[in-house]
């Protein structure tokens, strides 16, 4: 399958991952608006049957439209006369109970004249508790002389659990929605690490193959007859072969290295050593496409020379792949405070700012430009990084597009 494919689809199901959700919450929201409105429709039938009660007891006439909603949760009822706290309770428990409204809620009776709701009550349809609850802060109205009022102080708590199978299922699907969300990520990633699995394969095969060709090239030529009495030839092709099979251990060592320092299991070799002898025996072979410039004073740091060797000609070679035609790769040496600093610098193609913490990542390659066209295994800078790390270094990072790198190590140095 294409990667446009693996794209498109991926989009297409996160649109419907989206719509789902949506649809879902759209779906309980309208679940309860409806029951909002079947509750307030419920709570003015039964408080209208109340109002009639009252007023016929009471011997008064009762009203057209006696009951008036103030608020979401509070409702308030003309009576046109006195009324008895315990008539009322009886009247309302009995009315919302035939209206099927179970639930908590609280009655205040209006005293005209102290101006004043009293005889605040906390009641149910659920239980023959009483509570008293205060009335402060009710809504007052100057329309009737005679009124009470009715509050449902858990409103929000009677929808929820009135639709409450409607909230678990909702729950269910975007939980099952989350797990193929993140089937899909593992998928993609699986897919993603076996690219880079293939892509690692064969770089690997391609720069081990040129090594082998060029010691068997030598070998070739030293199983000749007439190489024996050619000295400086039979030298020359002996030292190809020892510099090829030295640079295969490098990279043998330096995947196995990598291998390690995900286990943790790299060990160092510490060695004291000098700093400026090694990076001049490294850039001999470079000739007149590296400049050295040693400006430091103290060079003599603690590091294992193997890997301190490989981790130098990493950012070397690195230098030169990413360069124009003429390269212009300077190393120099430098002390600033207790440390010593080897930045390695080149007018290269640079790095842009979005990929500069990603090439330190293992197989990462950055996907523009001519990048792809550059040899190599996409772990050299990866393996800088494990090398730093595990010596205890800072490694630094300065790029910019088509200003070329510097990449800067800072090893502290320990002083007699």
């Amino acid at each position: 399958m294409s990667r446009r494919t693996i794209q498109s689809l991926t989009v297409f199901s996160a649109l419907l991952i989206i719509g789902v959700v949506i649809t879902q919450i759209y779906w309980v929201k309208q679940a309860l608006d409806l029951r909002h409105r079947q509750f307030n429709q419920n709570a003015h039938i039964a408080l209208q049957d109340v109002a009639g009660k009252l007023a016929h007891v009471c011997g008064v006439m009762q009203t057209t439209n006696p009951v008036e909603q103030l608020s979401p949760e509070y409702f308030l009822v003309n009576t046109n006369a006195t009324t008895q706290p315990e008539m009322l309770e009886h009247f309302i428990k009995d009315s919302f109970t035939k209206h099927n409204l179970i639930a908590d809620f609280e009655v205040g009776i209006y005293d005209c004249t102290t101006n004043r709701i009293r005889y605040g009550m906390s009641l149910s349809t659920k239980n023959n508790d009483k509570i008293p609850a205060k009335t402060t802060n009710w809504i007052k109205t100057d329309k009737y002389p005679y009124y009470f009022g009715v509050r449902f102080p858990q409103q929000e708590t009677y929808f929820a659990g009135s639709i409450s199978g409607a909230i678990w299922s909702s729950a269910l699907v975007l939980v099952a929605v989350s797990f193929f969300a993140y089937a899909l990520f593992v998928i993609l990633r699986q897919k993603q690490l076996s690219e880079v699995q293939r892509d690692f394969v064969n770089n690997m095969t391609h720069e081990l193959q040129t090594p082998i060709s060029t010691i068997r090239i030598a070998a070739d030529v030293l199983n000749s007859d007439n190489i024996v009495s050619q000295p400086a030839r039979h030298k020359r092709y002996v030292q190809i072969v020892q510099d090829e099979i030295l640079r295969l251990q490098g990279q043998v060592e330096m995947v196995l290295s990598m291998a390690k320092a995900e286990r943790d299991a790299l060990h160092l070799q510490k060695e004291r050593l000098d700093a400026r002898q090694m990076i001049e025996s490294i850039l001999l072979p470079y000739e007149e496409k590296v400049r050295f410039q040693a400006n430091a004073t103290n060079s003599m740091i603690d590091a294992d020379p193997f890997h301190l060797r490989c981790l130098i000609s990493n950012l070397v070679d690195n230098a030169l792949k990413y360069s124009d035609d003429v390269p212009d790769v300077v190393v120099e040496t430098y002390n600033k405070g207790n440390n010593l600093v080897i930045a390695v610098r080149d007018q290269g193609i640079g790095i842009a700012p979005e990929y500069q913490k990603k090439v330190f990542n293992q197989f990462f390659r950055i996907p523009y430009g001519d990048v792809h066209n550059v040899k190599g295994f996409g772990i050299g800078l990866s393996y800088v990084k494990q090398i730093v790390r595990a010596h205890r270094w800072h490694l630094g990072l300065e790029s910019a597009l088509g200003k070329g790198s510097t990449f800067k190590i800072t090893i502290p140095q320990k002083h007699a």
